[in-house]
């Protein structure tokens, strides 16, 4: 036997040694083998999804309430929000009618 032909046999020994640590051994027709107790690896889960469906449910509910008490009202209290301190200043400015709120609340006034 020449030197190439035994590091292919001790090569393919790894290979199989290595199958088999990991339960891809003999496993009889119709059981349940090593194999199928392996758990999945847990692949990563994007944000994207997530914030966009957070995004869409603000400019829905902004929409909403622009639709429900109408658009002078609604101004009114952004306006009164935009005159406080902190954090009602930043509130009035989230929630100024952007052109997506005035288009859910013009659909919302044809259904």
């Amino acid at each position: 036997m020449s030197n190439a032909d035994l590091s292919e046999f001790y090569g393919r020994i790894a290979r199989i040694e290595k199958a088999r640590a990991l339960g891809y051994g003999f496993e009889a027709e119709g059981t349940l083998g090593r194999s199928y107790y392996r758990k999945p690896r847990k692949r990563s889960r994007s944000i994207v999804a997530p914030v966009i469906f957070s995004l869409m449910c603000v400019i829905g509910m902004k929409g909403a309430l622009h639709h429900q008490i109408g658009d002078a009202i609604y101004d009114a209290r952004v306006e009164r929000l935009m005159q406080g301190d902190g954090f009602e200043r930043l509130g009035g400015y989230l929630m100024q009618a952007d052109p997506a709120t005035l288009f859910v609340s013009k659909k919302l006034s044809t259904l």
